[in-house]
């Protein structure tokens, strides 16, 4: 049975948005992998007339918690500003972990992880590629072995 995956990670700027475009197309091609949900491409995220809103802000964040507890996997992008996560992907993996959602963990840039962080990935990988044909039925593990801090 394919899989409903929610796609966490930053899109701020031209670089992370390059990014997060091209795990949807990996994952969108992807044979075991069912409807995927990418927060940038919500209807939410296009209401610019309340942009900031304290209602806009409710909106999404509903949206997109519903949107975990309805994933059976949660693929999240680490890259954001060095070793930084963006908190919103931060809170993301936090609140699927503690759901016990399996989470697939990229990292396409050479850096640290952040303990918390790189525990919580039942798979790693630094490739997108790799997500075009990971198997999310059979959901193999490969743990995080870099440096954590």
């Amino acid at each position: 049975m394919m899989k409903r995956i929610y796609l966490a990670g930053p899109f701020f700027s031209d670089e992370q948005i390059e990014r997060i475009s091209k795990v949807e197309k990996a994952l969108t091609t992807n044979p075991t992998a069912g409807f995927v949900f990418s927060p940038r491409l919500s209807d939410e995220n296009d209401d610019t007339e309340n942009a900031g809103s304290p209602e806009w802000a409710k909106a999404i964040f509903t949206k997109d918690v519903a949107e975990v507890d309805k994933c059976d996997v949660v693929v999240a992008i680490a890259d954001f500003e060095h070793a930084n996560l963006d908190s919103g992907t931060a809170f993301e993996l936090g609140y699927a972990y503690h759901s016990n959602k399996p989470i697939i963990l990229l990292q396409e840039l050479d850096e640290q992880l952040n303990l918390m962080v790189s525990q919580s990935a039942h798979y790693y990988t630094t490739s997108i590629d790799e997500l075009a044909t990971y198997n999310f039925e059979q959901l193999p593990a490969n743990e995080y072995t870099g440096k954590a801090f």
